[in-house]
């Protein structure tokens, strides 16, 4: 079974991670299928580029995403955008929406600085 999940990168005590698909069976830092993004909790607020038409490509194939992975997409707002692509809103909209909140979070971090 494919999940999506976190692959820890950095120096140590300084974790940033990859959200990344990967079979169920491999170790975290294992082998992965694709990279889907990235993820820095340590910058406030915390740094999340995700790369949504793969991640909708994977998940209409079966791919689970992980507790912390759907805890990101949450934040990300993916995960309310995935329900709207299953009831059949057209892909285009949604990922110019994630694109639009992307920037739009982009701008709330470098203004909190």
């Amino acid at each position: 079974m494919v999940r999506l999940r976190l692959r820890r990168i950095g120096l140590k005590g300084q974790p940033t991670y990859r959200v990344v698909a990967a079979d169920s069976e491999s170790p975290r830092d294992g082998r992965f299928l694709e990279i889907l993004g990235f993820y820095n909790p340590r910058t406030q607020p915390a740094t999340i580029r995700l790369k949504e038409d793969r991640i909708f490509h994977w998940m209409k194939n079966g791919a689970l995403p992980t507790e912390s992975v759907a805890q990101v997409f949450k934040t990300a707002g993916t995960l309310e955008r995935w329900e709207r692509f299953k009831k059949g809103e057209a892909i285009e909209t949604l990922l110019k929406e994630a694109e639009e909140a992307e920037v739009k979070r982009g701008a709330t971090a470098r203004t909190s600085k």
